[in-house]
């Protein structure tokens, strides 16, 4: 299985689902809110051959963009993966519109010219986030947990950025629209925890399963086989980073 958005540094046990990840054989991109995150995990899961750290600069975390900024240019020789970086422009996260904005066209500026994979949050700023990676080139994304406009997915897909699915999607009408709308060599699985529950509990990486067993039923086909159509989008999708 392949979570491509799971905030390991954010459980009470991290190693132990890094440790899980690994044993499983579980492919899980470790995303960061800030760059001191990174720096904190990296070190203890640099050496892991499942698991991967991904240098973030959430935009709900935009007050300490300017003190972690310096931080986040040294570390991103460190990985492959970028993120969660993006746009809220929800009541959340409306107030720091400018200055997530300026933090966003930063970031991108960084890693426009380098082989990297980012990972996005674009709640209430879809169309502005795409926006953005078209301007500044950006080759190879995912936008998370996408919640946008149906008429924009095509639109994302056709420039050949990818979807991360979870199990929260599923459960809503609104999620299940975006999920039909999204071609299937470009969707990818996620788990987002420990955002989600599951049973009562933080998701883990290992409850993926779940989504494969919703697309095995949607799609008609073998849980098996959507799990060969996830393995070659995430082959896809990293292969430009070779």
């Amino acid at each position: 299985m392949i979570d491509t958005h799971c905030h390991i540094d954010l459980y009470d046990n991290p190693i132990e689902i890094a440790n899980e990840c690994e044993k499983l054989g579980i492919i899980t991109i470790g995303m960061t809110n800030l760059p001191s995150h990174f720096e904190m995990g990296y070190k203890h899961l640099r050496s892991y051959q499942k698991v991967r750290l991904a240098l973030g600069l959430h935009p709900l975390h935009s007050e300490l963009h300017k003190s972690e900024f310096p931080a986040f240019v040294r570390n991103i020789p460190h990985t492959s993966y970028i993120g969660e970086i993006g746009l809220d422009f929800s009541k959340e996260g409306i107030a720091s519109k400018d200055t997530q904005t300026e933090s966003f066209k930063r970031i991108l500026t960084e890693v426009a010219d380098k082989r990297k994979i980012v990972s996005l949050h674009s709640r209430k700023a879809e169309n502005e986030v795409f926006k953005f990676l078209i301007q500044y080139n950006i080759k190879a994304a995912i936008f998370h947990w996408y919640s946008g406009p149906l008429n924009l997915i095509e639109k994302i897909a056709n420039q050949g950025y990818y979807f991360s699915v979870n199990p929260a999607m599923i459960k809503s009408k609104n999620g299940q629209a975006i999920i039909n709308k999204i071609p299937r060599d470009k969707i990818l699985t996620e788990s987002d925890g420990p955002f989600i529950k599951v049973n009562d509990r933080e998701i883990k990486p290992s409850d993926l399963g779940i989504i494969n067993e919703y697309f095995s039923k949607v799609w008609l086909i073998s849980e098996e086989n959507v799990q060969t159509i996830i393995s070659t989008n995430f082959k896809r999708l990293i292969s430009f980073l070779k």
